[in-house]
């Protein structure tokens, strides 16, 4: 069940981040809400998981889920450049999570 706080942890990390950009600089009630109350989730989730995931290991995968997440927000929501090197170097990031669960002892 760890893996699973993370993983939502990780998906409502890039709500948070996304819910920045949607906020303006806290100047908007409900983005600002809206992120306020992903990011004290997500890292309440975070919390919880770490119980059973190695530390090193958990704050990885939930960095890496927001990142790759919130990179790929950017590029559908934001048309942000979505080039060749972009993507091989959000491969890289997957690999490195899908490794890290892979090693994991939990």
């Amino acid at each position: 069940m760890a893996w699973v706080y993370l993983v939502v942890a990780g998906v409502l990390e890039v709500v948070w981040a996304v819910g920045l950009k949607y906020s303006e600089g806290f100047t908007r009630l409900v983005p600002s809400a809206i992120t306020a109350v992903a990011l004290v989730a997500s890292f309440w989730l975070l919390a919880v998981s770490l119980k059973h995931i190695p530390l090193g290991t958990g704050y990885a995968v939930w960095v890496g889920i927001g990142a790759v997440g919130t990179a790929f927000v950017g590029m559908w929501l934001f048309k942000e450049p979505a080039t060749a090197a972009r993507l091989v170097c959000i491969g890289l990031i997957v690999a490195g999570i899908a490794g890290l669960k892979l090693t994991s002892n939990t």
